[in-house]
């Protein structure tokens, strides 16, 4: 992949409610392994592929019309900003998931444009995770992950993979893009797991 693009514009405060390391910030800097990929929403689809080769499939209209909700979570990046109270729409991964038959318990996740990484299937259910297609109430921006990225705000932020295309659940948990280059395979902020070994 290309270069990395930070997009800061300044640190701000540190607040008590914040994980450890983390600072406040109110821009939304984004970071991207590589070019923001361009994919217009009837181009869009998203799958889940079961361990056993079933395959799951929703184009822009069918995700549609599935039951969305109102998500407000904070976000924690692993280059330490932090955002709270970020207003999101999406569908649940329990809606996407309700016709699903698996006993795998990991997922990686695959992105328009290669990126990948990888999560345990219990992290994405019960209310914990989402695809996600509005921020703010307006449209997804591409360089946020547009048309619809998958948001996993109880870990770092790595693990909402933008311009996310599909879901491929698996009995190994492998490693993703971030992972093979040395970042943790978890990312929970709360016990600073940002690398490898923390």
């Amino acid at each position: 992949m290309g270069i990395i693009s930070p997009g800061f514009t300044g640190r701000g405060r540190s607040g008590s409610d914040l994980p450890p390391g983390q600072y406040l910030t109110q821009d939304f800097p984004v970071l991207s392994a590589g070019p923001t990929p361009h994919v217009l929403p009837e181009h869009w689809e998203f799958t889940i592929a079961t361990e056993s080769g079933e395959m799951h499939r929703w184009d822009w209209a069918a995700f549609q019309r599935l039951p969305a909700e109102e998500i407000t979570r904070d976000l924690h990046c692993v280059t330490r900003w932090s955002k709270l109270a970020t207003d999101w729409k999406g569908v649940s991964l329990d809606a996407l998931f309700e016709d699903v038959e698996t006993a795998a318990d990991f997922v990686m996740a695959h992105s328009y444009g290669g990126y990948t990484t990888n999560l345990p299937l219990e992290d994405l259910l019960d209310g914990q995770a989402w695809i996600a297609y509005q921020y703010d109430g307006e449209p997804l921006a591409a360089e946020h992950g547009g048309p619809a990225r998958l948001l996993v705000p109880h870990l770092y932020l790595w693990k909402s993979a933008k311009w996310v295309r599909g879901l491929v659940l698996s009995d190994t948990d492998d490693l993703g893009f971030w992972e093979t280059a040395g970042y943790h395979e978890y990312g929970d902020p709360w016990k600073e797991q940002r690398y490898a070994g923390d």
